[in-house]
């Protein structure tokens, strides 16, 4: 937040579009503090062939409109909607989408799944002219996923990398030792399979991921570092971190930094802390 690295990513004006011959963006029109330029739903798949749709977003008709004309233009068919994790900024529209394009929902947590059929790592997704490794990247949330574009060297990221600045672990629900292992987890599938693009769930696309991950590995370390000075200082709670580490604060996104210093205070402390009086 405000007392981070040099901001992450990039600040060019993202409007999404055609990313990669294989994925196109819809930008949702939920633009916020917290969901920056909106919510990314990436259409997956070569034109004519089969698609799958990532993160339907908020429920609005109008951005199930614009999926739909993407799907027409491409002249694509649905196969499959598949969610990077539950919160509901990505996930909010999907029974919309899922009735509407006559598919279901698939994820890893049950309650956000429509049909039969889950998502775990590892997984395999697999439908003429594309193939998606379901990778399970926890932390951000306990049911985070992101996916390897297997043809495009591309890797799906949802709130796990952003395009811009960097993502909040969300306490008490999120872990940082997650979150951690996590990132090492996509710099090594990085690494292994020469990534050379981020499809995140909000911001531009990056290239360059093996960086994008370092600059994130940094600034968590930055950050605990400067959450374990305040600790020393005499931060006796979750909201002492918040004053001394974070603020000043742009409006509405306390409860944010203050989900993110807790999830570093118990990785620290090995202690709960209390959830803040709002």
């Amino acid at each position: 937040m405000t007392r981070g690295p040099a901001v992450i990513g990039s600040l060019d004006p993202w409007e999404s579009g055609q990313v990669l011959a294989t994925a196109e963006c819809v930008l949702a029109p939920n633009a916020s503090p917290m969901t920056l330029d909106g919510t990314n739903t990436w259409v997956l798949g070569a034109s004519g062939s089969p698609a799958v749709i990532i993160d339907p977003g908020p429920a609005d008709e109008r951005h199930l409109n614009a999926v739909i004309g993407v799907l027409d233009r491409r002249e694509q068919r649905p196969a499959h909607i598949l969610l990077t994790h539950g919160h509901a900024d990505h996930s909010e529209g999907a029974r919309m989408f899922a009735e509407r394009l006559r598919v279901g929902v698939r994820a890893l947590d049950p309650h956000h799944q429509l049909g039969s059929e889950g998502l775990s790592g590892g997984q395999v997704i697999s439908i003429p002219d594309l193939e998606l490794n379901v990778v399970a990247t926890p932390g951000h949330s306990s049911d985070s996923l992101s996916f390897h574009l297997v043809a495009e060297r591309a890797v799906l990221t949802g709130d796990t990398l952003l395009g811009r600045g960097t993502t909040v672990v969300a306490w008490p629900d999120g872990s940082l030792a997650a979150y951690l292992s996590s990132l090492a987890t996509l710099r090594m599938l990085t690494e292994t399979h020469d990534l050379g693009h981020v499809l995140p769930g909000h911001g531009p696309a990056l290239r360059d991921p093996a960086r994008v991950i370092g600059d994130y590995q940094q600034h968590r370390e930055e950050r605990l570092d400067q959450v374990r000075a305040a600790i020393e200082a005499g931060a006796a709670s979750v909201a002492d971190v918040v004053a001394m580490v974070y603020e000043p604060l742009p409006p509405g996104v306390y409860p944010a930094a203050y989900a993110s210093a807790a999830a570093q205070w118990e990785y620290l402390t090995d202690r709960s802390p209390q959830h803040p009086a709002m």
